[in-house]
């Protein structure tokens, strides 16, 4: 902007160059990083960051913001030199503390480390993602709380993102989304600067992306020349115009720009230019500046503060007149964007737990969750559903979540259930976006084996502690005839192994809906529920109190009949728990008295106090494990034996594959039996 040049004495080029020069002396002094593309897109940030973002440093969770996503994560020096260069309290420390242990400036850039990142990028195609569920968060809670004279809620989703990004492909299964749903405040700067780590992209990179992101329904600009600060700016504006399309920008760059024999290189990605070629290089952009000096013309030039602060201060003006004139609407929407659950949280979710066990129902455990979900839904106006074109199958759809749908000038129908096609991945990323934007808890549904094509959104769910739902249908050889290639193994055993997700594998109705409480209470990490398809029964239990905890004792000996001392425990998780209680009451035909656990949630039983755990698996009491799934993940309670499945399932009726597995109350009695013969022969051996 010329009046910042005449304050400041500052122009354009230098603002970009503190962004190169930073770059370079904090790549250089970690002996790590990516200084090629925060150099080719330094221009662009100039145009974004200090003409078009509307934002304030030092309020970096002020609601009605726009949203930056870096996509290409590994480019994180960018975003570091802005974030400090701006105003936010992101010291010069920090930078020259850049891939060190506990900084603020990790590898690539994670929401929660570093103030005004919005979210932890580097798996390429990931962050563009999340910036649809941004926009798409941001278009629906204006739908919902706008009123005429009142937009409280008007901010935009920018991402700036690169080749790599865009051959991944998540890439098109969320881009097709946006442009589904005409998200027209989302607006996407492509670095297209033809070089990756192996080199000219040329070779194995051919899209012709204008016209890919045309088919999207995308309103494409450019190509336009990246470095180019005055028409990367208006043409930023220019896209600000839409009404009814997400914008893509295609701005022309070249890596490592100013680095005399790097620039244009696969050498500039990703290892630092060497102190020969960065003196080359602030020679060639004429920065005669010392590693880590930003001269204060130049600070002054870049601080964001008092126009921030003046953003905010306007729009809480606007959000005062809100709240006078619709006070019941500006309460909903700060609670909602705190992440709180409403008031009668608690009591919604006592009531649902104990009408299931009231009634007892025989269902299948995803028509438990639908049972569920359909007083969940009606509470909280924050759930936001879909299902990966499997609807009818995961059961995610409630009386209180009509489809969502947009009609031709991008006006939404007001809809809470999404309908994201055959798009797992997709889905998965853009959830986590839609929660880290902030007013909704998504929830979205596929069968359980195809969450590997989910598992590294899910991954960053985690690590980003995230409260998204997974609602994963069809968890075992239960769903019969569809055979190896949809019957899940290894996939309950392999989230588990996730830091920070909680797995459930609820075992009827009450289970189930006091799964979904624990996971919408869960604000600081996803869940995956595990559920079946083929009908489980309703198994009898005396309370419902120690659910919640992961795993409780759901029977003892004298509850079929067997007055003696416990001789083994039996664990189970989900449909098996009715076959473990089956396998009780034919041990104790047997005089063997056996205690059944049951354990829906092994993640959030291993969180509970020594003293809870000892109590419900007592010490000197052999354990056998029932799940259909493979058997590791089980000896780590010290189970004497595990009945489960190391090898891939077979086609044919789920009667036939329980006994064909041994998932029968006799193969499991008979496993306990052998157990307990196997320990009394040790001891006999041992005297």
């Amino acid at each position: 902007m010329a009046d910042t040049e005449q304050r400041s004495g500052a122009t354009p080029a230098d603002m970009a160059n503190a962004i190169r020069a930073l770059t370079m002396d904090a790549v250089q002094a970690a002996n790590s990083g990516h200084p090629g593309a925060p150099m080719g897109m330094a221009d662009m940030a100039v145009a974004l960051w200090q003409r078009q973002l509307k934002h304030n440093p030092s309020n970096p969770h002020w609601f009605d913001r726009d949203r930056f996503v870096l996509s290409n994560g590994h480019g994180s020096m960018l975003l570091y030199a802005v974030l400090h260069l701006t105003g936010y309290k992101l010291p010069i420390t920090e930078l020259k503390k850049f891939r060190q242990l506990h900084s603020k400036t990790p590898g690539h850039p994670e929401v929660g480390v570093t103030p005004g990142v919005e979210t932890t990028t580097g798996p390429l195609g990931q962050g563009i993602s999340n910036a649809v569920g941004m926009a798409l968060a941001e278009k629906l809670l204006a739908k919902e709380f706008n009123r005429d004279g009142h937009e409280v809620v008007n901010h935009h989703t920018f991402a700036f993102m690169g080749d790599g990004c865009l051959m991944e492909g998540i890439s098109h299964e969320a881009a097709a989304l946006a442009g589904a749903w005409r998200l027209n405040k989302l607006i996407a700067l492509y670095d297209d600067n033809g070089i990756s780590i192996d080199g000219p992209v040329a070779p194995w990179f051919i899209d012709n992306t204008a016209l890919r992101f045309v088919s999207y329904g995308w309103n494409v600009l450019g190509p336009i020349d990246g470095h180019d600060v005055d028409l990367v700016a208006r043409t930023i504006a220019d896209a600000r115009k839409s009404l009814d399309m997400p914008t893509l920008i295609i701005c022309k760059t070249s890596i490592g720009k100013g680095s005399p024999n790097r620039a244009n290189t696969a050498k500039a990605h990703g290892e630092p230019l060497g102190a020969e070629e960065i003196a080359l290089t602030r020679a060639e952009l004429g920065w005669p500046h010392q590693p880590f000096v930003i001269p204060k013309e130049i600070y002054a030039a870049w601080d964001a503060k008092a126009a921030g602060a003046a953003a905010e201060k306007s729009w809480n003006g606007k959000f005062a007149a809100y709240k006078a004139a619709h006070p019941g609407l500006a309460r909903e929407l700060v609670r909602r964007m705190k992440g709180e659950l409403p008031k009668n949280f608690n009591q919604v979710a006592v009531d649902t737990a104990v009408a299931a066990h009231s009634k007892a129902e025989t269902a299948a455990s995803r028509k438990a969750s639908q049972l569920a979900l359909e007083a969940f839904t009606a509470a909280l106006p924050e759930m936001l559903g879909g299902s990966a074109d499997l609807t009818g199958s995961n059961l995610t759809n409630t009386k209180s979540t009509p489809n969502l749908r947009f009609d031709f000038t991008g006006h939404s129908n007001g809809g809470r259930h999404v309908n994201y096609g055959v798009r797992e991945f997709g889905m998965a990323a853009i959830m986590n976006g839609v929660a880290l934007h902030g007013g909704f808890i998504p929830y979205g549904g596929t069968f359980l084996t195809f969450s590997d094509y989910s598992r590294n959104a899910i991954r960053m769910a985690a690590l980003m502690k995230l409260r998204v739902v997974h609602v994963f249908t069809h968890d075992s050889i239960g769903l019969g005839e569809d055979g190896p290639t949809h019957q899940s193994i290894e996939h309950a055993a392999s989230l588990r192994l996730i830091p920070n997700v909680d797995v459930w594998r609820p075992g009827d109705t009450a289970e189930t809906a006091i799964a979904w409480s624990v996971a919408l209470q869960n604000k600081d990490r996803p869940t995956a529920l595990l559920l079946s398809r083929q009908n489980i029964y309703y198994a009898p239990k005396s309370s419902l109190g120690d659910i919640s905890k992961g795993a409780y004792v759901l029977a003892e000996p004298s509850e079929v009949g067997l007055k003696k001392k416990t001789q083994a425990v039996i664990i189970a998780t989900g449909s098996e728990v009715q076959l473990a209680l089956k396998a009780q009451e034919l041990l104790a035909s047997r005089k063997i008295a056996v205690r059944v656990v049951s354990m829906p949630s092994n993640t959030t039983f291993d969180r509970q106090s020594v003293a809870y755990k000892m109590n419900v698996l007592p010490d000197g009491m052999p354990r056998i494990a029932v799940e259909m799934g493979v058997t590791d993940g089980w000896w780590k309670y010290g189970c004497a034996a595990v009945v489960g499945i190391d090898s891939f399932g077979e086609s044919a009726p789920a009667p036939v594959l329980f006994k064909h597995f041994g998932f029968t109350p006799e193969n499991v009695a008979d496993a306990v039996e052998k157990v307990l013969v196997s320990s009394s022969n040790s001891r006999r051996n041992f005297k």
